[in-house]
């Protein structure tokens, strides 16, 4: 809190003011990061002009990031679903990442770049646990070597 407060060069105060206590703040600065993470996670999905690209292009965005601090992946591994309100940031995140995520494997299936026999969902989620794995790797240290070698892995699984 004394970080957060001389960055922002206000007292304890103002920010239980703003913020009521330190849970909201929490919740606040969860909300705002898994939404952000969410949007920049669906920007690198729509690009490329296969849609193969954009999965590529998407893990290429998790792995120059992975090392870094993850509010969402923290929480997750912290809360679950044990905290009602944390799930409900987590889940309506999830849900978003996952239909673009599916849609994205199904357009990638109608151009012939992954298994047509892979159900778009489950790939989805597949991909899911391969960017979380990737990121607590990172933030284990792994190098940007097995970093890459995660991320083709992922990818090679939806062939």
């Amino acid at each position: 809190m004394a970080e957060l407060t001389r960055a922002m060069q206000i007292g304890k105060q103002s920010l239980y003011d703003t913020f009521g206590d330190k849970w909201r703040l929490y919740l606040e600065a969860l909300t705002r990061d898994v939404a952000a993470d969410g949007a920049a996670h669906r920007a690198a999905l729509s690009t490329g002009p296969r849609a193969l690209d954009g999965l590529e292009i998407f893990l290429a965005r998790v792995r120059a990031t992975a090392a870094q601090p993850n509010l969402g992946l923290a929480a997750t591994l912290a809360f679950g679903r044990a905290q009602p309100e944390v799930a409900a940031i987590l889940g309506s995140a999830e849900r978003a990442l996952q239909a673009a995520l599916a849609a994205r494997v199904r357009e990638a299936q109608a151009e012939g770049d992954v298994a047509a026999e892979l159900d778009p969902r489950e790939a989805a989620a597949f991909l899911s646990a391969g960017i979380a794995g990737i990121r607590a790797a990172g933030r284990a240290g792994a190098s940007a070597v097995q970093l890459q070698a995660l991320a083709e892995l992922t990818l090679r699984a939806l062939r």
